[in-house]
């Protein structure tokens, strides 16, 4: 009877001492893994439309009867611009490239009395612009700030008129072609749309006109040399096409 009482004691202390062992060894269940964050895209065709203010700046060289170029002053004019944009982005990391071709209705209009003649006035009215450029931005997820440059054009009209009458003598058509700089942010709000701000400078340089219409009028009036410099601001709307607006989780590197 005491070696059996003994024998069991013996066993319930072996068990006991062995529990909190069993427990420790258990396997303890992982806490779920974090989400892994999604990173937008901006890869693919866009189309979208544009409208905001535009402000262009002549200066007119008129050329007398020697070939002789008279300064006939400056002119700012500015006025609203809608139109629309079509192009291409691809995403690498986190650098955006892309091509785009944006054209715009524009009425940028002034007119002003001649410095030479005062019985003459000019007005120089720019209807429509065109740009063909490239883009290089950086992006952090759903927003993409980008600077571009490339091609501009611009459709021109300038006008000779009588001072007091508003009566045209002569006009002579312009398509002025140039460089363009700009910069931009956009911001993707959804899936496939995009909302952005663009800033854009166009140099256009100097051209030559030859004025055609009614004679007599002023010889000094004949032709005439003008460099034009064109600002745009514009907010503009995007929607790309095929596939959803989010890349594949980003996987964590351990």
């Amino acid at each position: 009877m005491r070696k059996f009482l003994a024998a069991a004691v013996s066993l319930a202390a072996i068990t006991i001492s062995a529990a909190p062992a069993s427990a420790a060894d258990m396997a303890v269940k992982a806490p779920p893994p974090a989400p892994l964050p999604v990173i937008y895209n901006w890869s693919g065709f866009y189309i979208g439309a544009n409208g905001g203010w535009g402000q262009s700046r002549n200066c007119f060289d008129f050329v007398d009867a020697f070939g002789v170029f008279i300064a006939d002053g400056c002119r700012e004019r500015s006025g609203g611009l809608v139109g629309g944009q079509i192009g291409y982005r691809w995403q690498v990391s986190q650098w955006v490239f892309g091509l785009e071709a944006q054209g715009d209705w524009a009425d940028l209009s002034g007119q002003r009395i001649s410095i030479i003649n005062p019985a003459f006035s000019t007005r120089t009215t720019t209807d429509g612009i065109g740009l063909f450029t490239g883009q290089i931005g950086y992006a952090w997820n759903q927003a993409l700030f980008y600077v571009k440059g490339g091609a501009a054009v611009t459709s021109n009209r300038f006008s000779i008129l009588d001072t007091l009458t508003g009566f045209e003598f002569a006009s002579a058509s312009s398509t002025r072609w140039g460089g363009a700089v700009g910069v931009g942010f956009e911001y993707g709000f959804s899936p496939n749309w995009s909302v952005g701000l663009e800033y854009d400078h166009l140099f256009m340089g100097d051209a030559n006109n030859t004025f055609t219409g009614l004679t007599p009028i002023d010889a000094r009036f004949v032709n005439n040399r003008v460099s034009q410099d064109v600002d745009m601001v514009t907010l503009r709307i995007n929607y790309r096409f095929g596939g959803y607006g989010y890349g594949a989780p980003v996987a964590a590197r351990y």
